[in-house]
């Protein structure tokens, strides 16, 4: 009977493991997703708090000095193509185009086998409706062409602003589909930035319009990241709960715990 040799400049050989599966190692350690999840809970409680105090200062106070000031310093720059880029953005998010826009690419997720995502972002688009909702309470003048350029007086009330807010959670909501359903690409990467532009250049926009005041535009951001928080929220909820009728990236249900059966 042999016996294998070993060499003693060698350490033992460990005793060989499994595999870590893909799925458990692409996870993030326990501690880490708890505090992720409680830096996400805190942002929402500040943001809904800060929110409801601006909403309620907007109620008494017609316009604050910083949004004077901030709207004078965006009507100073006259520039043709930023004047032409600010009036292209701004049009996007009046009726009907935002209307379109949004049915298109809705209709768009839904053909190409997306359709739990098609659902959730229809329900992203209802921010607009409780925006509307909000604007009645609140029931804040819009600035004034005796203080600033006013390019169309509009009618309704100003806080919060309707564009910056349903821009925020409609395409806040197609950044986070393309970057948690795309592979890692350019063109993942482009349709990310151009969202991601385009969400931060409504704002400035309504501002030179001279149709929203800087706090109106706050507002609406705050609002509109609540909004897709939630949206966010009612997207995994359903997605487990709709994977058999997803023909592309469907979701399995999770298994049941030991402790459930």
């Amino acid at each position: 009977m042999t016996h294998a040799l070993t060499d003693p400049k060698q350490p033992p050989a460990a005793p060989s493991q499994p595999p870590e599966p893909a799925a458990t190692a692409a996870i993030a350690p326990k501690r880490t997703r708890h505090l992720r999840a409680l830096v996400f809970r805190v942002y929402v409680l500040l943001a809904a708090l800060v929110f409801v105090t601006l909403a309620t200062l907007a109620h008494t106070v017609a316009y604050f000095p910083v949004d004077l000031r901030v709207t004078r310093a965006v009507q100073a720059y006259h520039g043709r193509g930023f004047e032409t880029l600010m009036h292209a953005i701004s049009w996007t998010g009046f009726f009907p185009q935002v209307a379109i826009l949004s049915a298109v690419v809705i209709v768009t997720l839904f053909v190409v086998g997306l359709r739990w995502e098609a659902v959730a972002a229809a329900f992203a688009t209802l921010s607009g409706a409780v925006g509307g909702l909000v604007k009645l309470v609140v029931l804040r003048p819009r600035p004034g062409a005796d203080l600033v350029h006013v390019f169309q007086q509009l009618p309704s009330s100003g806080f919060p602003s309707g564009h910056v807010l349903t821009t925020t959670a409609f395409c806040g909501f197609l950044v986070f589909l393309a970057y948690t359903l795309l592979k890692p690409s350019l063109g993942r990467s482009g349709v990310i930035g151009v969202l991601l532009l385009f969400i931060a250049l409504m704002g400035p926009s309504r501002i030179d319009m001279g149709q929203h005041w800087f706090s109106d535009v706050m507002g609406a951001f705050l609002f509109g990241s609540l909004w897709l928080a939630l949206t966010i929220e009612f997207y995994r909820w359903g997605k487990v709960r709709y994977f058999a009728h997803q023909p592309v990236a469907p979701e399995a249900a999770p298994a049941p715990s030991a402790g459930s059966q």
